[in-house]
């Protein structure tokens, strides 16, 4: 059974289908409209969760700036900021990230073979240990849920967003299609992995929004009844 935790996956894409460009490069092509999209969707969540990879690309997590917003979330008792969950095979994060140094409640996610990796995040970090080699996602959003985490925004990366879709934990996608083309074979995508198409989800357009020349896309994940 799923757990109930409600998992929405928010992605700015370009063109031809590409997060980022090719050796771990950062992506900031999406507009001021698509950043205020995406500040919005994290407001509204319980927490979010990040590939260790888009961290060391972007060096930071996404913080809320908008008073109003933030104001939002702290008169209806909840922190300023979501619950920043970071998950990484190797818990090798360097702490002189700007990441850990924001003002945020963190949480590494990892597999069991990494255990003793905690002492190295004391102070800065908690560290949540889900499987063995890999992370068991299923059993993390079982934690989730027993912490009141009742909705979370995945923002990537790409290997991250196929895990999650592997053991059907998504729920809804936000799409961002931005007018460029980024080319590079080994660029990644929204969803990377090892790909299985007899397999493939299946989604249902809720709506489609046009700002200037982005499209925002909204689709929600169809289960059999």
């Amino acid at each position: 059974m799923k757990p109930i935790l409600v998992t929405t996956l928010v992605l700015a894409m370009s063109l031809d289908g590409k997060i980022g460009g090719t050796g771990g490069q950062a992506a900031h092509f999406g507009s001021a409209a698509d950043r205020r999209h995406l500040e919005m969707q994290v407001a509204d969540a319980d927490a979010v969760l990040m590939g260790a990879d888009t961290v060391r690309a972007y060096s930071t997590a996404f913080l809320i700036r908008d008073p109003e917003l933030i104001e939002a979330r702290v008169a209806a008792g909840r922190p300023a900021q979501p619950l920043t969950i970071v998950c990484t095979r190797q818990a090798d994060l360097s702490l002189d990230l700007p990441f850990f140094g924001q003002p945020l409640e963190r949480v590494i996610l990892t597999g069991k073979h990494s255990r003793s990796r905690a002492e190295h995040y004391r102070g800065v970090a908690e560290v949540w240990t889900c499987g063995e080699e890999e992370v068991d996602f299923r059993l993390a959003w079982e934690m989730l849920a027993q912490k009141n985490i009742g909705s979370l925004v995945a923002l990537g990366g790409g290997n991250v967003a196929a895990q999650l879709f592997a053991h059907d934990l998504i729920d809804a996608v936000w799409l961002t299609v931005c007018p460029l083309v980024l080319g590079g074979k080994d660029s990644p995508t929204p969803v990377d992995g090892n790909g299985n198409l007899a397999g493939a989800p299946r989604l249902r357009l809720v709506s489609v929004e046009r700002v200037a020349d982005e499209l925002f896309l909204h689709y929600r994940r169809e289960r059999d009844a």
